[in-house]
């Protein structure tokens, strides 16, 4: 099974201006993801898709194939993740490249185990999924408010936070990663689609960066992460 992963990374994030290539632990944001990838065995293929020359050189320099510039159609603040992703498979068959597996990055998830990509392509091929998301578990409890406030356990019998056994544990979707069968992301349109497989990874992973604080949390895990290891 062969696997391309993809990177979208916009030039006009709001949050924090030049986010993708702003740096954290020692260098741009989005060389983490590009590095990550190409320490894996089991992806062929890393692309960046990007709209900004300055990221695409960013992404060129830490190792990344930059197909083409991502047409301003699918690069304003209201276009969706899925489009560019569509837009690169259709690059991908006018071109003649062919993958069975369509591994989505998002650069803003710069925490990850070592051997973290290779691990979720084989629980993916394992369990015969059609697409993958990246979770992680919690222990906290939610509430909905429809009408009136809902929670959903029973505070009249609050249990131990460690006494919640894990089939009624919530399993939080982190935006680090999603793989997808590449026919199943043609025919659906979408990162999730048919047999959808939950990859679990520890709560740290599931940290993404949108603000200057999150550069701060994130940036002192990678340091710490990197002492240890």
């Amino acid at each position: 099974m062969s696997t391309v992963a993809f990177i979208p990374a916009r030039g006009g994030s709001k949050g924090v201006p030049r986010k993708n290539i702003k740096y954290i632990a020692g260098k741009p944001l989005i060389a983490w993801s590009i590095e990550q990838a190409l320490q894996s065995a089991l992806i062929d293929k890393v692309v960046v898709s990007t709209d900004c020359p300055e990221i695409a050189e960013c992404a060129r320099e830490y190792g990344a194939e930059i197909p083409f510039m991502r047409p301003a159609e699918i690069s304003g603040d209201t276009a969706t993740t899925e489009s560019a992703m569509l837009h690169f498979c259709d690059w991908l068959r006018e071109n003649h490249q062919h993958f069975d597996n369509f591994l989505l990055i998002q650069a803003t998830s710069p925490i990850r185990a070592k051997g973290r990509f290779d691990d979720a392509v084989r629980f993916f091929e394992e369990g015969a999924y059609d697409s993958l998301v990246a979770v992680t578990s919690s222990h906290r409890f939610f509430w909905q408010q429809p009408e009136s406030p809902r929670a959903s356990y029973d505070y009249m019998k609050r249990p131990r936070r460690q006494d919640i056994p894990e089939s009624e544990r919530n399993y939080m979707e982190t935006g680090s990663f999603y793989l997808t069968r590449m026919e199943a992301l043609r025919e659906s349109g979408n990162r999730l689609c048919g047999r959808v497989g939950m990859y679990l990874t520890p709560e740290e992973e599931s940290y993404e960066i949108d603000s200057l604080i999150d550069f701060k949390v994130c940036e002192s895990i990678l340091l710490e992460l990197a002492r240890v290891y």
